[in-house]
């Protein structure tokens, strides 16, 4: 029997699925007061590692005795023997160095003034792990993911967390952003976009803009110059290559005379 009040806990579902495991087949092979003297050959039957084990000793689901020894703490929780079929353990030693809870449970015997526990070949063994072995214990896929930012509605239809619409009043100002968004709200609306990611979608249509305006630009300036007006620095280039042309045209001109 196991006892659910146990393994239904939030502590104890909190393991890996293979600390479970190796939880219950240790329950299986303990004696009839818990003991288990033979650890690491069951670990090695069903494939548990090291930490498997070091997860249920610091969580206190087991108990460890410097003798290699183990027992299952809440063993008479799992299971009530009537005292005239219970076979007592052989692990005297060990069993002197727990009392028993009031709840059932084993726990550390209290020295108290007249007792030595050093004098104890088989002393119980503290096991801690920090927060960070914990970790590192938990397979990647059991770990907790890490919790996306909430989104908030813009709108009817955009989506956006904070971080993404702070980041757009950044690039584009206020004004251009809530612009943006209008339009990406509009194609939503009207033609059925979707999108995984509305933020990443109104970075690419800016950026399509841009390409657009550039070549519109070009356009009327080749095919409409009187619409097109120079920028300053257009002014310098135009200037330069016309005196570079001018000098080259001279040049021409003096070859021909001097023949």
């Amino acid at each position: 029997m196991v006892a659910k009040q146990i393994v239904d806990s939030d502590t104890f579902l909190d393991m890996p699925q293979s600390s479970q495991n190796l939880y219950f087949h240790l329950i299986i092979r303990a004696d009839d007061e818990g003991f288990i003297n033979s650890p690491l050959k069951i670990m090695r039957m069903i494939g548990a590692n090291k930490n498997d084990m070091e997860i249920l000793l610091a969580k206190r689901y087991l108990l460890k005795f410097d003798s290699g020894v183990i027992v299952v703490k809440h063993w008479k929780l799992h299971n009530s023997i009537r005292k005239d079929r219970l076979k007592e353990t052989i692990y005297l030693e060990e069993k002197s160095q727990l009392m028993e809870k009031e709840n059932g449970s084993y726990t550390d015997r209290q020295p108290n003034d007249n007792q030595m526990t050093t004098k104890s070949p088989h002393r119980l063994v503290e096991i801690s792990l920090d927060k960070s072995r914990l970790e590192e214990c938990i397979p990647v896929d059991e770990k907790p993911t890490k919790q996306k930012p909430k989104k908030k509605k813009y709108l009817e239809f955009v989506l956006l967390s904070d971080e993404e619409f702070n980041k757009l009043v950044d690039k584009f100002g206020e004004s251009g952003a809530k612009h943006r968004i209008k339009d990406m709200d509009d194609g939503i609306a009207i033609k059925g976009y979707k999108y995984k990611s509305h933020y990443r979608a109104i970075l690419k249509w800016a950026e399509k803009d841009t390409q657009g305006s550039q070549q519109q630009s070009t356009h009327v300036k080749w095919k409409n110059p009187e619409l097109y007006t120079e920028t300053e620095e257009e002014k310098r280039e135009n200037a330069i290559a016309r005196e570079n042309a001018k000098k080259a045209a001279q040049k021409i001109l003096r070859g021909k005379n001097g023949r």
